[in-house]
């Protein structure tokens, strides 16, 4: 079996081929973001000489493994190393051939896909990210690394917002320059993510200098806004006064990076994505707009897009650790004074779900208010512009730890990885074979010709609805929805 070898812009990179699909892991797409470089934009690659070996994932992103009873189902890795700005290709052998001879490769579709992790963790190198059976079904899959924590996203006085997303912009250019050499389709990409990767996609189909860089776009799970800079900083305030620093540059650039790491695990301690507290954010500013607010306006009107959640999303904050029996009546209240929750819907939402626990029914107000309305406005308005726009639910139930349908859990589906260790986590090894079959094959199929395979948005509401038998539900809650005005 001969040893795939493809020369891009920086130099040669010596894959590794496994049943059928070529693999080039840990490749270098910006130059290391440390020593002078750190807290800046990324630069391009020095390059290297001879050939690369790329037989093994880079290194990943400093950060902390997951706590508080999130570490039983998410899982966490850790590479060392200085070039943390890399991403992964898998690519069928089929357009490998061509491309290793240069020619002009099978012109296969891309798919870019982007980690989540709250902007604080994550890693293309987690098993749950393998791009194999995309590669096996026709798709060149490129999995990327960026900054996260705070080396990513901290608002300093002197240094560039979104060092993250701009991470994500130079690999999404980066695949625009060389997928062709793996044989993919350079105007075929499709970018996806999950959680804080679809905050990313969101921030990058709004951002004026990722214009074009995006053919097609698939968001699981990810609000949607970004904050202002003000409020984006408050993370890095408390980081700094907790080092005895000032929030600049030069200041964090004299911190180690596991020392910030440490900090921001402290400032941070108890604070969920869906009870509140300090976290990093996305910052309005510098070229970046209220992504949310760009997309209603009409911002990628001309990308098709696939958008939706899961029917559950909180509960893997609520239940793993505990939380979701702590949540009395005064949190209730705080979040409807804090989000200005009608009397009406709250009284729609019980009445809806008269035996729920009060920490259940706070953890639907939150998907709902963080996900699933700001999903429905969007494709609302792109439906106004004759916008291609296709709504999913995953409401697949899995009955580990009371986790039901909750945030990741359709990340196993997608991949079409159900017996991996990190997807049975999740499910418990119950996910039935069709689920996947079902939903990895609508990805695949969006990132081949842009139609996931059900009817698009339109004033029925159809939302694909994938559980035990997936099907196309219309309208689904809503009553609940419309409560909100």
């Amino acid at each position: 079996m001969t040893v795939p070898v493809v020369a891009v812009s920086s130099g040669r990179l010596r894959g590794t081929r496994i049943g059928g699909v070529a693999r080039f892991l840990g490749v270098p797409y910006a130059a290391a973001p440390f020593g002078d470089r750190r807290f800046s934009a990324p630069q391009p690659h020095p390059g290297w000489p001879g050939e690369r070996d790329a037989s093994s994932p880079g290194a990943t992103s400093p950060q902390a493994p997951y706590g508080g009873g999130l570490e039983h189902v998410l899982p966490s890795i850790e590479i060392a190393g200085d070039e943390i700005l890399n991403l992964n290709v898998w690519a069928p052998d089929s357009a490998m051939s061509d491309a290793e001879t240069g020619g002009a490769g099978a012109g296969l579709p891309v798919m870019v896909w982007v980690h989540g992790g709250a902007l604080s963790r994550g890693a293309n190198a987690l098993d749950s990210y393998d791009g194999t059976p995309f590669a096996r079904d026709g798709v060149v899959f490129v999995s990327v690394n960026y900054r996260v924590g705070s080396e990513g996203f901290s608002v300093l006085d002197d240094a560039p917002l979104n060092l993250g997303l701009l991470d994500v912009i130079a690999a999404l250019r980066w695949t625009r320059r060389e997928i062709a050499q793996f044989g993919g389709d350079p105007a075929r990409v499709t970018v996806a993510g999950q959680s804080a990767g679809a905050s990313l996609i969101a921030a990058v189909l709004a951002h004026p200098e990722a214009s074009g860089l995006v053919d097609r776009a698939i968001l699981q799970s990810g609000p949607l806004a970004a904050r202002p800079r003000e409020q984006a900083a408050r993370i890095t305030r408390l980081i700094a006064k907790d080092l005895g620093v000032a929030p600049t540059r030069e200041a964090f650039s004299s911190i180690a990076p596991d020392a910030l790491v440490a900090a921001q695990l402290r400032v941070t301690a108890g604070t969920t994505p869906v009870t509140g507290g300090p976290g990093f954010a996305l910052a309005i500013g510098e070229g970046l707009p209220d992504p949310e607010q760009a997309l209603v306006d009409g911002a990628a009107d001309a990308v098709p897009v696939l958008i939706g959640c899961t029917a559950e999303e909180a509960r893997l904050w609520l239940e793993p650790t505990g939380l979701v029996d702590r949540i009395g009546r005064r949190h209730l209240l705080g979040a409807r004074i804090a989000f200005r929750i009608r009397s009406r819907t709250m009284r729609r939402y019980r009445e809806n779900r008269p035996d729920l626990r009060r920490g259940d029914l706070f953890g639907v107000l939150a998907t709902d208010l963080l996900l699933r309305l700001p999903i429905n406005r969007w494709a609302d308005a792109r439906l106004g512009r004759g916008a291609a726009t296709w709504v999913y639910e995953f409401a697949w139930r899995s009955p580990r730890l009371g986790l039901g349908a909750a945030h990741c859990m359709d990340l196993p589906a997608v991949f079409d990885r159900l017996d991996a260790p990190d997807a049975v986590a999740l499910t418990g090894g119950a996910a039935p074979a069709s689920l996947a079959a079902e939903m990895h094959g609508a990805w695949v199929a969006f990132c081949r010709g842009g139609d996931p395979g059900w009817e698009p948005w339109n004033r029925l509401r159809p939302v694909r609805t994938f559980d035990t038998e997936t099907r196309t539900v219309f309208a689904p809650r809503e009553d609940e929805r419309a409560s909100w005005g």
